[in-house]
């Protein structure tokens, strides 16, 4: 039976809502209203239904900040602003978000309300910052000044998946060139390696008996293997394991503190955002605590506890090891002048830099050691192999 995505008035204010009818014309009667008190029905296709995963897919935040901003700037009221954002959208999800948005406007609740409604979409950073700014008349500024935000973050994002691109192509062929080895090349010279395995170290005998067995069942090997990977793809989407793992990285001489300062920088970033918006320095910290790394964490959440305890944002910062040399001055220099937002936002642009200089380390650090890794496990292969021909064409001679 198809489904509607509807638009219905009940006693006097306008709701969003799915439903199931044979047809147009039926919506009315399955909702149980007058045809007249439904304002749109729209058929959902069956690939929207059969994929529900597209209507969770990750909502465009940056373009949706970044083009309200625009329509806001260009004199356009918010309702309207709102719906063209709505009528120009193809993806489904991202549609029934804005349908959901729209409809609270229409029933006259704030902005700041409408996005509390849709959380699949719009996190609690934006809605602070439109509850902060949207009585002020500075909505559009913020709004902008969140999308450069998370421009920003995903400029960040994309420096560090790029520099792990090449390390991750050499795992992935070295991997392939071992496996060649291992199960085509070996069981081949398995045959002749026998021949002269009571000569052999036990290494190459140990390569032998591998070769043997991955030769008789090459379906069992890769299948062990692809039962690794996928356990370890399993543990790592567990929330606890992804938090040891980056706990164990930021330990890593050279890469933890470079890690530990990029997650610093976006910290100052978010906050700045939102003591910039008006939002009181308690309440943006309780905001921001879902935005950081999650080792840090605990320690915005006590360096919170601490300012509701009367204390300065630097010292409750340099209690919980939330400060670097540069952000403690500036954030000093901030509460004597009244510009702490200010100073947050030019101690994150300070410790940028980090993030140039830790690709520039895994550029000239990891790649050469996996090179080094992926060359003495290769190598070590083919001499354990070609070792008992060299033996057999001595005892030829």
């Amino acid at each position: 039976m198809p489904v509607f995505q509807t638009r219905v008035l009940r006693a006097g204010a306008v709701s969003a809502e799915r439903v199931e009818a044979p047809d147009r014309a039926a919506v009315a009667a399955v909702l149980g209203v007058a045809p007249q008190h439904v304002l749109e029905a729209r058929e959902i296709v069956a690939t929207e239904r059969a994929k529900p995963w597209r209507r969770n897919a990750r909502f465009p935040l940056q373009l949706f900040s970044q083009e309200l901003a625009v329509l806001l700037d260009a004199g356009i009221a918010l309702l309207e602003a709102l719906q063209t954002l709505r009528e120009k959208e193809g993806q489904p999800g991202v549609r029934a978000a804005l349908d959901g948005v729209v409809a609270q406007i229409e029933q006259g609740q704030p902005l700041s309300v409408a996005l509390r409604q849709q959380p699949q979409a719009f996190d609690e950073l934006i809605c602070a910052i439109v509850a902060a700014n949207e009585k002020t008349g500075q909505l559009s500024t913020a709004l902008a000044q969140h999308a450069r935000y998370l421009a920003w973050v995903d400029a960040l994002r994309s420096r560090l998946v790029a520099a792990l691109v090449y390390p991750l192509m050499l795992l992935g062929v070295g991997g392939a060139v071992i496996l060649f080895l291992l199960l085509y090349v070996l069981p081949r010279f398995s045959g002749i390696l026998e021949q002269t395995s009571a000569d052999l170290p036990w290494a190459s005998r140990v390569l032998i008996e591998f070769g043997q067995t991955a030769g008789a069942h090459p379906g069992l090997v890769l299948g062990g293997i692809a039962a690794v990977g996928f356990a370890m793809f399993s543990l790592l989407r567990q929330p606890a394991v992804r938090q040891r793992a980056q706990a164990a990285l930021w330990t890593l001489p050279g890469l933890g503190p470079r890690l530990r300062v990029l997650a610093l920088a976006r910290l100052y970033r978010s906050l700045a955002m939102l003591l910039a918006s008006g939002v009181p320095a308690l309440a943006a910290l309780k905001i921001v605590v879902d935005v950081v790394a999650a080792p840090w964490r605990a320690a915005v959440q006590a360096a919170a506890a601490q300012i509701e305890r009367g204390e300065r944002l630097s010292a409750a910062f340099d209690a919980q090891d939330l400060a670097t040399p540069v952000a403690r001055r500036m954030l000093r220099v901030g509460e004597r002048s009244g510009e702490v937002a200010a100073m947050l936002e030019r101690a994150a642009a300070f410790h940028d830099e980090e993030a140039a200089r830790l690709t520039d380390l895994l550029s000239r650090l990891v790649n050469p050691a996996l090179m080094l890794i992926m060359g003495v496990l290769i190598g070590g292969i083919i001499v354990l192999m070609y070792l008992p021909i060299f033996q057999l064409v001595e005892q030829v001679q």
